[in-house]
């Protein structure tokens, strides 16, 4: 390995040509800097194994003892027959020289003519023979009654090992060589100790605060950040102090990382990526030499910013579920810890991480000095969807029926990867049906599949079970429109969608709540039990289709019991400990209750009798408008599909004027598949 270094040119040209190292070459970048030569060690193993056969070809052709090979026979016939002058006796062959005249009837005539044909020395019958020797106990005693002046040989093995030996290391060498270079698994030994961080710098990045719609808040939070990274002594000449770390946690798809590029964009600085998994390896010792190997980057970079996606991965709290042993993930979580107490932060190296499981984080990571600031990204409101889908579509020909603001309103609850998976979707359909233009009803069908799943108009279903589902789903409409608390119906279908789902009734509230009564949970209550009712009352017999209304119904009763303080027999008491996590609904190990089996029995009653309540109270509700019901489900039949307009012209209603558009959290009560 080397450098090229400029030499001064000799001549009258040396003028033109001083200080260019690529004279009568290429600049690859046209900069005339000296590039740093890559060893090829290719090319020197074949000059190598070219050199070593020019050798054994010249030794083999050019040798003057060249002999000629005969049989043992034939040597033991000669050597009788006086003819042998002398002999050299090794381990596997006999070298002898012998005297041909007179012994061309001792010889095959094949082997007599190449004797002839040798030339050794001019006008003389001495000969170089060889033979390959037998196990003959006899042969010393007849090479001393001859007369024959015979000696050893010591083998010769250097051509043995060097083909058995330094041949297959060679080879071995070379392979693993072009691996390195050439293999998918490139640098993977020699660098296993590196961190594996993608550099990226302010024109890779791509993306601006402007690209980020939809988390104001958050951005106003890494303001801050980006005026420190561009004017530090700003600061300095306060003697404020930047903080080291910031953790940015948020649901799923809300836009951590973006947020993250979007700070080193708008800052100018190189941005270091890794991922919190990248750290852990089944070596001892791995994740933390490239934690320090991460830092040591960072230093040689600033001003810079370190992101680490996904830091539960890492930083999980020690010692969790009694296992404190101390294995690899521990090591680097300690190594993380230290680096972070190390550095200067007045360096311009700023460490940001996101992760959506925030509560189960190593309490030592979340104190000051460490990931001092904390930011939070909430899903957005319909603002903010609206804004969202503006930086997605900017790219997309929309037709002239679309208004973003009525998709952000059929799109509560969601975040922004899954807004620009409906734009994208949107398009997708539009493009596969040959439209000029994304339309609205592209848009629609795209949150319909996001929020119910495919649909699936080629399952078949017989006329009876068609009939069930088409019942099913009136009720719960039915239901929903005589609530006053119930969010209106937006669309019936009984259109299979998803896995499970034969049909659905979708929901969109007419406002975004933040916080729920007992009387609206009640009504929701009543909207879940009102499929199974219509099946009762019209079929006296009833289906597994309401498997899935009946579990969020028990659910939601449990929930307002042991949760809310709903109950009057149990009064303003929780008693569920576990909680699922703040973003991520994680499934939680079972744990021991803390209250008696008395007050067990008591929430089981209470759970239940909100069911039956609910369940007289549908019932009531459905036997007064079995018209209705009656008429609804033949709609269904008819047209597969009933829209908001069509369900208040049943309903002898006229459309409200003035109402607000549904900005809520989409709700979808679907039977779940015959079991």
């Amino acid at each position: 390995m080397g450098y090229i270094c400029p030499m001064e040119p000799v001549g009258p040209s040396a003028s033109n040509e001083r200080g260019n190292p690529y004279r009568g070459r290429s600049d690859p970048r046209g900069d005339g800097k000296p590039r740093r030569i890559k060893p090829n060690f290719i090319v020197p193993l074949w000059y190598g194994l070219a050199l070593a056969g020019l050798m054994l070809a010249t030794g083999y052709f050019l040798s003057p003892s060249r002999v000629v090979t005969i049989p043992y026979s034939e040597f033991k016939t000669l050597l009788v027959a006086g003819k042998v002058r002398e002999a050299k006796v090794g381990p596997n062959t006999i070298d002898a020289r012998i005297d041909i005249s007179g012994a061309k009837n001792l010889l095959a005539p094949a082997d007599y003519r190449r004797l002839m044909a040798q030339r050794l020395a001019v006008n003389s019958d001495v000969r170089n023979i060889e033979t390959e020797r037998v196990a003959d106990p006899q042969l010393t005693g007849q090479l001393e009654a001859a007369h024959v002046r015979y000696s050893g040989v010591a083998p010769n093995t250097w051509l043995s090992s060097l083909l058995g030996w330094v041949l297959p290391i060679g080879v071995l060498v070379f392979v693993w060589i072009w691996l390195m270079r050439r293999g998918p698994g490139a640098n993977l030994t020699m660098g296993i100790g590196q961190s594996k961080a993608k550099v990226y710098v302010e024109s890779k990045t791509g993306v601006r605060f402007a690209d980020v719609a939809g988390i104001d808040e958050a951005k106003q939070e890494l303001e801050e950040v980006v005026q420190f990274l561009r004017t530090p002594q700003r600061f300095r000449s306060l003697g404020g102090k930047i903080p080291k770390g910031v953790l940015i946690v948020g649901a799923p798809g809300t836009g951590k990382t973006l947020l993250a590029k979007a700070v080193a964009g708008e800052a100018g600085v190189p941005f270091l990526s890794i991922s919190g998994s990248e750290f852990v390896e089944m070596f001892v010792g791995v994740g933390a030499a490239r934690v320090r190997d991460l830092f040591a980057q960072a230093q040689q970079r600033a001003p810079c910013i370190i992101f680490i996606d996904e830091l539960d991965a890492l930083g999980k709290a020690r010692g969790v579920g009694g296992l404190t042993g101390n294995d690899e993930r521990e090591q680097t979580l300690n190594q993380l810890l230290v680096q972070m107490d190390g550095f200067d932060s007045q360096s311009g190296v700023i460490i940001l991480a996101a992760t959506n499981r925030p509560e189960i984080l190593d309490p030592a990571l979340l104190r000051p000095g460490r990931f001092d600031r904390h930011v939070a990204i909430d899903r957005p409101d319909i603002s903010g969807r609206q804004a969202i889908l503006k930086v997605h579509a900017k790219d997309v020909v929309l037709g002239p029926d679309v208004d973003l603001a009525v998709v952000a309103a059929k799109t509560p609850g969601f975040a922004g990867a899954d807004l620009a998976n409906i734009v994208n979707e949107a398009a997708l359909r539009a493009a596969r049906e040959n439209k000029k233009t994304v339309e609205a009803t592209d848009f629609d069908e795209a949150i319909e599949r996001v929020v119910a799943g495919l649909e699936k108009r080629n399952r078949v279903m017989n006329p009876k079970e068609k009939e069930t589902v088409a019942y099913h789903e009136a009720g719960h409409a039915l239901v929903a429109e005589n609530r006053p608390h119930a969010d209106p119906v937006s669309k019936i279908s009984i259109i299979p969608r998803g896995i499970g789902a034969l049909g659905y009734t979708m929901q969109l509230p007419t406002e975004e709540r933040f916080l729920l009564k007992r009387s609206e949970l009640l009504d929701r209550l009543d909207v879940l039990l009102g499929g199974r009712v219509a099946e009762e009352l019209v079929y006296g017999d009833i289906s597994t289709g309401a498997q899935d209304d009946l579990q969020r119904a028990t659910d939601m009763a449990r929930h307002m019991v042991t949760q809310y303080g709903m109950s009057e027999r149990l009064g303003q008491v929780t008693f569920d400990a576990a909680r699922p996590g703040a973003y991520l609904a994680v499934s939680q190990p079972p744990q021991q209750v803390n209250y008696s089996e008395e007050t067990a029995r008591i929430i089981d009653e209470e759970v239940g009798r909100l069911i039956r309540e609910a369940h007289d109270r549908v019932v009531e509700t459905i036997s007064a408008q079995r018209d209705v019901l009656e008429a609804l489900a033949r709609m269904l039949l008819v047209r597969e599909v009933v829209d908001r307009a069509a369900l208040d012209e049943l309903l002898g209603r006229k459309p409200e004027q003035g109402r607000a558009a549904p900005v809520g959290e989409p709700k979808v009560t679907a039977p779940a598949a015959a079991t």
